[in-house]
């Protein structure tokens, strides 16, 4: 696939933002596919994970750039589906949640997780355990949970090693996902990695490039995807050499900016 490189007699040419890793979508929309995530991507992070706040411009915009992209733009996210919809009303995007564990695609359709009833219960038991760790936040997610400690970053050794006794408990169905001051056991075989390769493979998002934008350890097997396939990633926050991503953007408000020019 190439760009076209020179406008049509007579058409105008269109003004990029000037994040480069971002111009791409206003010149060639048809060619390019976006994947975004949500927590400290779209949206600030917050003290708890419910006290998030959606500037109620961002759906709209989001809308509006969706159109321009022929419908290939999907929210990628470590929450669950039936807690991103409500974000985002009245409109109901593609999703990926729980990592890529359950998604929702362009059509419609919806894929859950199976919930095994050991695993509900092993939920009940670490929320009984976090009880002891005031500030500790305990997230039931369906067919995951995340403890989060950014009230209580002390707790930090005590629920690595409560997680990853949790861990083996669950057995090898499961994997422990590290974040920005969570944990998270969550399904092995989910990715966010994964959930754009199964995007790409349906209609709008097939023979687009896929361009990942987010900020933690757990959007870098995205953008892995995005890199082999010539695509482009951008981590939001302040250049880390550790990451995978090629650009960079300074913060959720910026990207919020880039992306309601683009859907002007």
């Amino acid at each position: 696939m190439t760009y076209k490189e020179q406008p049509e007699q007579g058409e105008a040419e269109p003004t990029p933002p000037n994040e480069p890793a971002l111009a791409a979508l206003s010149l060639y929309p048809q060619e390019w596919a976006l994947f975004l995530d949500i927590d400290g991507t779209l949206l600030d992070l917050a003290e708890t994970p419910d006290s998030i706040a959606v500037p109620p411009s961002l759906p709209f915009a989001l809308h509006a750039l969706s159109r321009q992209l022929g419908g290939a733009l999907a929210l990628i996210t470590g929450r669950a589906v039936s807690f991103v919809d409500p974000l985002f009303a009245p409109f109901r995007f593609p999703v990926a949640g729980l990592h890529g564990a359950e998604r929702r695609d362009a059509a419609g359709r919806l894929r859950r997780a199976l919930v095994p009833h050991a695993f509900q219960e092993m939920k009940r038991l670490i929320a009984q355990e976090a009880e002891a760790w005031p500030g500790v936040l305990v997230e039931d997610k369906g067919a995951a949970v995340a403890v989060h400690y950014r009230l209580a970053p002390e707790r930090e050794a005590d629920i690595a090693e409560a997680m990853q006794r949790y861990l083996q408990e669950a057995g090898p169905d499961w994997v422990l996902q590290h974040g920005k001051l969570v944990v998270e056991i969550c399904p092995a075989h989910a990715s966010k990695g994964h959930a754009i390769e199964a995007f790409l493979n349906e209609t709008p998002f097939n023979g687009r490039r896929p361009l990942t934008i987010g900020d933690d350890v757990t959007d870098e097997t995205m953008f892995a995807v995005a890199n082999r396939l010539g695509g482009q990633s951008v981590r939001i926050g302040p250049p880390n050499g550790k990451t995978l991503a090629r650009a960079s953007i300074p913060s959720p408000a910026r990207l919020r900016e880039i992306l309601a020019s683009l859907a002007t």
